[in-house]
């Protein structure tokens, strides 16, 4: 019973805050950050423990799969002009994925974090499986891992776009490229709401940015934290 009413709060919840999103646009209303608040508040007044809300969320999480293998339809459709422009995409990827690394490790040096911080908020802007399997490799604590690459994602999804149009930065390719390199999945579904384009090219660049992650991380970061 638990289980049912979770995932019909989950689901109402979230429509309502698609809802509110549409009438009142605002980063504050992004469905994802909304609908994250009101639902742990409805939990908490319901006496609903997160123990409780996983398996409701085991079987919302499961539909994530067929979810991401749909990006593969605009990201084919797409093939010409990612094939195009794939020498800046790999540039713009790259060093978008170096610069996310060296900004975490520097912050977390100036604040004196621990190594476990600085290691999780290197590899907040992959996807979460993703970031989950490189923490266990290093033995990183995988909750705090998962909870920087949703604030990471949700930060890209609510501001992402503002950001990029307040530096005047219009061409579609670019703006689904920033958003997927940075804000992996919960930013590149913002950037399908731009256009097909942007959402393309923001799932690709999710995607590679998650295998060069896979790659970089493991080998090179006993080198600086």
């Amino acid at each position: 019973m638990i289980t049912f009413y979770s995932i019909l709060l989950t689901l109402s919840v979230y429509i309502f805050a698609r809802f509110i999103a549409a009438k009142y646009s605002s980063p504050l209303t992004n469905p994802v950050f909304l609908s994250t608040i009101v639902i742990i508040f409805l939990l908490v007044i319901s006496n609903v423990s997160y123990d409780e809300y996983i398996p409701a969320k085991k079987m919302m999480t499961y539909l994530l799969g067929p979810a991401t293998v749909a990006l593969a339809v605009p990201i084919y459709k797409n093939r010409r002009l990612l094939a195009k422009y794939y020498g800046a995409a790999l540039v713009g990827i790259s060093i978008g994925l170096v610069t996310t690394i060296f900004s975490a490790i520097i912050l977390g040096y100036c604040l004196q974090f621990s190594r476990m911080v600085i290691l999780a908020l290197t590899i907040k802007s992959v996807t979460v499986p993703v970031a989950t399997e490189i923490g266990r490799i290093l033995n990183g604590n995988i909750p705090l891992i998962a909870a920087f690459v949703i604030i990471t994602g949700m930060i890209g999804a609510m501001f992402g776009a503002k950001l990029l149009s307040l530096f005047k930065i219009t061409h579609p390719f670019a703006r689904g490229l920033s958003i997927g390199t940075i804000a992996h999945g919960i930013g590149t579904a913002e950037a399908v709401k731009e256009g097909e384009v942007q959402g393309a090219v923001a799932g690709a660049a999710m995607g590679i940015t998650a295998v060069l992650t896979s790659f970089i991380i493991p080998y090179g970061i006993d080198f600086f934290i």
